[in-house]
């Protein structure tokens, strides 16, 4: 859906507004034990905690009073579709295992999705300091009064680059070998991350990220922060990659084809 210059500013503004509901919901819960559930039906364990839930809610309020027409889809209270083609997609702590072991590689993420596409993406470390934005409009940091223009590196090669994923354990078998054959194509690999590893990217500190069994709201802030600085980031087939499933994230293309290259016979088989 188009929209214009001054509507993807007003956006854009408000998507900083929910970043500081969002933190100032998390911040005094960091560090300090939060009540945790379990959410999965199985034997593993997918934490939520208070912190998770009343920064959703928070944002979900806000939304709802300044955009009463658009949809709303958090990890937390899922779905609540709107009238008017527009839908906020919001991780309130991307990265739950992280918060709870109180290191600060997690992020709220906030994405405003036209139906086709995520048009602005936000990732909000408020423990840092550190905000990811990204739209038409431009891909910055901002930290502590600074303004830093996000800009991906050059990598023209595999051997050249460095890779991220936040744990191999998210690969099924036929993925793992897929990854471990261009782990031992790359100059250096590091696990954990998250969201963290994405701006990392987009920051021109990483070069791939590739990850697997992810969901819609885990990747949508994500991608304009990632092809706004430079990058490329798609599913292992190389198409859209805005549902989540299997992503790579890559900040030079050459290195995407690389890499892409080689997840693909998985993808396709």
């Amino acid at each position: 859906m188009p929209v214009s210059t001054e509507q993807l500013s007003e956006f854009v503004a408000f998507a900083h507004v929910l970043a500081d509901a969002a933190g100032q919901a998390i911040l005094p819960l960091f560090r300090a034990a939060p009540e945790t559930h379990n959410k999965s039906h199985h034997n593993g364990f997918d934490p939520v905690t208070a912190a998770d839930r009343a920064a959703e809610k928070a944002m979900r309020a806000l939304i709802a009073q300044r955009y009463p027409e658009h949809g709303i889809y958090g990890e937390e209270e899922g779905l609540r579709k709107g009238s008017a083609g527009f839908t906020w997609v919001l991780d309130p702590i991307d990265g739950t295992r992280a918060f709870l072991t109180g290191i600060p590689l997690w992020g709220t993420l906030i994405a405003l999705n036209d139906g086709g596409a995520p048009l602005l993406g936000v990732m909000d470390q408020p423990f840092t300091g550190e905000r990811f934005v990204a739209s038409a409009l431009g891909a910055c940091l901002y930290h502590r009064g600074r303004t830093i223009p996000l800009r991906t590196r050059p990598c023209a090669t595999l051997s050249e680059a460095r890779l991220q994923c936040t744990h191999p354990g998210m690969f099924d078998a036929d993925e793992r070998l897929a990854f471990a054959e261009l782990e031992q194509r790359v100059q250096l690999t590091r696990f954990s991350g998250d969201c963290y590893s994405y701006c990392m990217v987009a920051l021109g500190c990483i070069d791939l990220v590739v990850e697997s069994g992810l969901q819609p709201y885990d990747v949508q802030a994500l991608i304009p922060i990632v092809e706004r600085a430079g990058g490329v980031m798609t599913n292992w087939r190389g198409g859209d990659c805005s549902a989540g499933g299997q992503v790579i994230a890559a900040g030079d293309r050459r290195v995407h084809a690389q890499a892409l290259e080689i997840l693909e016979r998985v993808a396709r088989s």
